[in-house]
């Protein structure tokens, strides 16, 4: 199974790029973040054979889960997700040949001295404990509680770099979101349920970087960030083949901000019952 991940930053203005990219790449399950759409330009991708679960209200935030091997089970939101005032679409979940998959957009943070900070750690939380319970074994935690599935992947825009190795200049962050030992606490938080971060291989240069600003000279110079992560259930994760980010996807004109992240995992993808 071949997964990605790509905030695109606008679905309508990246369309021609996310269609040629899904022709050239392949995926099996491409999970997508900042859309900004309310309506997801559904015909496009069944085009080439995908379904599509979405979740968007408006021009902003918003995510969608593209799958050519079954889509199943969707979840709009989390249980107990807080809001900005009101709970925006972060994330969607589905299963797709037997893998559930999550796609999230974290908020961003802004400051660490505003509101949106606050929530960003609430958020995160919330995700937490969503993964938790999906995650858990029969018969632990509350009655009627969501089971366990065996293989999981929470996958997008984190808005966090867990590691000082994952922006290109420490000190330029300090005093920013993104890389306060808040924000990488919750981040590590989630692995602490048995997932496993699979950091992908750049292919270019050194850095693992999946975001660089469109500031003059930052994405040249690889000035940028790896806050675009793929976590996955420890046997899945073992069965990961390769994980790369498609620089390539970056460049040119009217680029997202961010590099979709691939990863080929080698498990055998489950039978998609027939409709």
């Amino acid at each position: 199974m071949r997964l990605a991940t790509w905030n695109v930053n606008s679905v309508t203005a990246r369309l021609p790029r996310l269609v040629d990219w899904l022709q050239r790449a392949e995926p099996d399950v491409l999970c997508l973040q900042e859309t900004k759409v309310a309506e997801f330009p559904v015909a496009e991708l069944a085009a080439l054979g995908y379904e599509v679960a979405a979740y968007g209200l408006n021009r902003w935030n918003g995510v969608a889960i593209a799958s050519r091997v079954g889509l199943a089970d969707v979840t709009r939101g989390l249980p107990e997700e807080p809001g900005f005032p009101d709970p925006e679409p972060r994330a969607i979940g589905a299963t797709c040949g037997g893998v559930r998959v999550w796609s999230v957009y974290v908020p961003n943070g802004r400051t660490p001295d505003s509101p949106h900070y606050g929530y960003k750690l609430h958020w995160l939380a919330a995700l937490r404990k969503a993964l938790a319970d999906e995650l858990r074994a029969p018969g632990e935690g509350t009655p009627g509680s969501a089971g366990a599935y065996a293989d999981l992947v929470v996958t997008g825009d984190f808005n966090v770099a867990p590691a000082d190795s994952d922006v290109w200049d420490p000190a330029a962050f300090v005093g920013s979101t993104h890389v306060t030992p808040a924000e990488r606490e919750a981040v590590a938080a989630l692995l602490t349920l048995d997932l496993r971060d699979i950091v992908p291989r750049p292919l270019k240069g050194d850095n693992p970087f999946t975001y660089w600003d469109y500031r003059a000279g930052m994405f040249h110079q690889d000035m940028g960030m790896r806050i675009d992560l793929v976590f996955a259930t420890a046997g899945l994760a073992g069965q990961a083949a390769d994980a790369y980010i498609d620089r390539e996807a970056r460049k040119g004109k009217a680029p997202s901000d961010h590099a979709p992240v691939v990863v080929d995992f080698a498990a055998r993808i489950a039978a998609i019952p027939e409709k």
